[in-house]
Formats: C-alpha cells, sequence, structure tokens
C-alpha cells in the first residue's frame, strides 16, 4: 500500500496545468495542513498500512513554508504504519528550494526529490508559464546535492511551443550531466481548460505538429539509453535501482491512499476493489473535515471485469508488462487466456509479445498503447 498527500499551492498556475492546483493561498497553507492531518486521523483505523512509500505531490510542495513538510511526516507516522525502508519523495519546483527546506525533509526521512525542471530553454519556460529559469534549476539541483539527496529525478517535457530538437537533447544531457538518476519526459497533452490550450485553438501559439514531436521524442529516447537511463514505463528512464517505486504501484493497479483536496485512493475493502475521491474545492474539503467528517466527493465500488482491464491498461505502461502469475493470483485466470483476441491480435501486427513470465508491448506498441487497448476493452 503507498500513501499519497496533495499539497496544492502554487504562486502561478503553469499554462498548460490542468491539476488541482491553486495560486495565491500562501496564508492557507498552514489551516490546509492541519485538515489533511486531521483526514489522516480519520483514516488511521481504515488504511494503517504498512505504507511503503509516500508521496507529497501537488501544486508546488515545496512552497511550504518550513516546518510543514516536517509536521506532516511526523503525525503520518504518528497515525499509519510506514516501512522502515520506505521510498519518500517530494516534487520540488526550482524556485522555491532552500537549503533549510532541503534539510527539513532529509530530517523527516525524505529520500527522494523530484525537481520539475521541463525544460533547460529558457524561451520555452517562460512560452509555458514556467516562472523559474535555467540558472534557478542548477542551482535547486546543487543544493539538493549538497543536502545528501542521492536519489533525484528531473521532469522534462516535450512537445512545447517553440521547443525544437536541440533544445529538448540540450535538457537531457544538462540532467543526466548533473547526475540524475532518474528523468520523466513527458509529451506535452494539451489539456481543455489551460491558458495554453485556449492560446493554441485561437492560433495565438503554435505546436510542433504529431510527426516533429514523434522525431523529438525518438532521438530524445535514444539519448537516454546511450547515457544509461534504462526506459521502464512510457515516459520513465531510471538508472539501475532508481526505478520509482511509488508510481510503480500504481502501474501495477496496487491499493493506495490519497489525502488532500482532490486525491484519489484505491483500496481493497472487504474483499471489493473500491475507488474513491475527495471533494475538489478546498473551502468543502476543510469544510468537511473542521465538522470530523471524511471529504469524500464519490465512491465507486470496481466489478471484477473493470479491475481486470485497468491491470492491463496500467500494467502494459511498463516495458516489463503485465506479470502473468500476478494478474492469475490476483484473477484466477492467466491475461494471455482472458484476453485471447486481443493478445492474437497484438502479436499479430507486432505490437506485443508474450512469454512465460509477462505479456508485455513492444517498443512499436508503446506508441501505439492507446489504440491496442481498445481491442482489450
Amino acid at each position: 500500500m503507498e500513501l499519497y498527500v496533495h499539497l496544492p499551492f502554487c504562486v502561478r498556475k503553469c499554462r498548460y496545468c490542468d491539476f488541482a492546483s491553486f495560486p495565491g493561498l500562501e496564508g492557507s497553507m498552514e489551516a490546509y495542513v492541519g485538515a489533511v492531518l486531521r483526514e489522516a486521523e480519520l483514516r488511521r483505523d481504515e488504511c494503517a498500512g504498512p505504507f511503503r512509500t509516500v508521496y507529497f505531490g501537488g501544486g508546488t510542495p515545496s512552497l511550504l513554508p518550513a516546518g510543514l513538510v516536517g509536521r506532516i511526516m511526523t503525525e503520518a507516522r504518528s497515525c499509519f504504519s510506514i516501512s522502515p525502508d520506505a521510498e519518500i519523495t517530494i516534487e520540488c519546483n526550482p524556485e522555491s528550494v532552500t537549503e533549510i527546506k532541503l534539510a527539513e525533509y532529509r530530517n523527516a526521512g525524505i529520500n527522494r526529490i523530484s525537481i520539475g525542471m521541463q525544460s533547460s530553454d529558457d524561451r520555452v519556460l517562460a512560452a509555458i508559464g514556467r516562472i523559474h529559469n535555467k540558472e534557478q534549476f542548477l542551482s535547486a539541483f546543487e543544493k539538493a546535492k549538497n543536502a545528501g539527496f542521492t536519489n533525484i529525478n528531473v521532469d522534462i517535457m516535450h512537445g512545447l511551443p517553440g521547443q525544437d530538437a536541440d533544445s529538448y537533447l540540450d535538457s537531457i544531457r544538462l540532467a543526466s550531466g548533473l547526475g540524475a538518476n532518474h528523468i520523466s519526459s513527458y509529451a506535452l497533452i494539451l489539456e481543455s481548460g489551460t491558458q495554453l490550450y485556449d492560446d493554441v485553438t485561437a492560433g495565438r501559439v503554435v505546436l510542433p505538429d504529431e510527426d516533429e514531436v514523434a522525431d523529438i521524442e525518438d532521438a530524445g529516447f535514444e539519448l537516454l539509453s546511450r547515457l544509461g537511463y534504462e526506459r521502464y514505463e512510457i515516459s520513465n528512464f531510471a538508472k539501475p535501482g532508481f526505478r520509482c517505486r511509488h508510481n510503480l504501484n500504481y502501474w501495477n493497479n496496487g491499493d493506495y491512499l490519497g489525502l488532500g483536496v482532490n486525491a484519489h485512493s484505491a483500496l481493497h475493502i472487504n474483499g471489493k476493489w473500491v475507488r474513491f475521491a475527495n471533494k475538489a474545492s478546498i473551502g468543502d474539503f476543510m469544510a468537511d473535515l473542521g465538522g470530523g467528517r471524511l471529504p469524500v466527493a464519490e465512491t465507486e465500488e470496481v466489478g471484477r471485469e473493470e479491475e481486470m482491464f485497468e491491470c492491463i491498461m496500467m500494467g502494459l505502461r511498463k516495458t516489463d508488462g503485465v506479470s502473468r502469475a500476478g494478474f492469475k493470483e490476483r484473477f484466477g485466470i492467466d491475461p494471455v487466456e482472458q484476453y485471447a483476441s486481443a493478445v492474437s491480435a497484438a502479436l499479430l501486427t507486432g505490437n506485443m509479445e508474450v512469454t512465460d513470465e509477462a505479456m508485455l508491448l513492444t517498443k512499436r506498441g508503446l506508441d501505439f498503447q492507446n489504440e491496442i487497448l481498445l481491442d482489450f476493452m
């Protein structure tokens, strides 16, 4: 079981962002953390753990004033069982990283840091609304290393306005040269309701076309391989021993508890696979907890067929694919047998491989995962 804590504050919304993040609410951070801790207390009997990973996501978790993240970890250990060797990650934006906060994170047991660079090109950063620049990223990375962090991820994006292959490759080389042992390389997904979506649809901003993005991605992924990073999921690359354990649990469709506004959870409860989501308004979230109520907006009991498909959908994101033994242990049937027709079609097109251990997509298949999943549905 894994634990996720959502810290939704940010200085300014990035132009591409549709996450549950809210600028201009710095004054409510301490009260919000108090509400999250009350939520943990209400969940302690139902979800004791042990938690093998903890992940602070956002928003910008590193925006919280010094002391609050450490307080959350102290209370989390009071409410839940957290494994002694747990992977504990915090997301940071370069402009809000300080030596004092990093020392706090280390003292609280946080042992993995994820820095959102996105690009090393200041022109591209400005185009997507990031408030840091390359020099601030370099400073943040150096501070993290000096604080003793040895497990550092860097987020990089491609398909961005004004970005070409050289710009993207330079970002990868920079992160690798600094010593990042994990790189998440995401393609831009243009989400309705974001500032960038509005500008693109109005013709004010032009993005690279699909062929350009595919060429840029291929060049970047080839470079990552040459630099010693193993691709283990569609968008994630790691040096040996540094795969993100928290995210692997998602891709294995494992149990997780989410705390915070708009946080999602998925748990096996009384033999049923249950998903629930918290309210998306900070005001509603805090009001419920102030009244001693869990801030749940919706709950869904997932049927066996849907749970099986979710395991396929998430598992095929990994280069290791879906474990046949693991799937059979969970559902009592081999996935190759359960999805015989879809597997045959994927094998014929060269999009899938089947071994005694796993059912996995080929390199080509990873590029067409969404289309392949239609057959499994």
